[in-house]
């Protein structure tokens, strides 16, 4: 999903935007680095201590929940997640036994879509 999500990004943004790939494993983060992402790191600390820091947050929903992700996602992950400052753009894509209630089931490419054009567009100016 990662790597799906900064190829799009990159075709929309370019090098305007930094992105920084945090991946709960290193296949995760070695998928999105080859997506183009500037720079990449994986694991608990690296995740909690870098997303404190940036802007906006992109990741799917089970970023923000305990053990989700067959366990990946650490409290220590999910806290601080939930708690970094940044502007959180989730996407409703789950493994979890987690259904949001009104919610219909979208594939992954229509939700990129909508994240680049109704809401990272308004945040990102182009050609920054």
């Amino acid at each position: 999903m990662g790597s799906a999500i900064i190829k799009k990004l990159k075709e929309a943004f370019g090098e305007s935007v930094e992105i920084i790939a945090l991946g709960t494993n290193a296949i995760a983060t070695s998928q999105m680095l080859k997506a183009r992402a500037n720079r990449g790191a994986s694991g608990e600390n690296a995740i909690v201590r870098t997303v404190s820091q940036a802007d906006i947050v992109v990741a799917p929903i089970g970023i923000v929940m305990a053990h989700a992700m067959m366990g990946e996602v650490t409290p220590k992950i999910a806290e601080a997640v939930a708690a970094c400052p940044a502007k959180k753009f989730l996407i409703p894509l789950t493994q979890e036994k987690v259904e949001i209630v009104g919610l219909s089931p979208t594939p992954l490419p229509p939700l990129i879509e909508t994240l680049i054009e109704k809401h990272l567009k308004e945040l990102i100016p182009e050609n920054v």
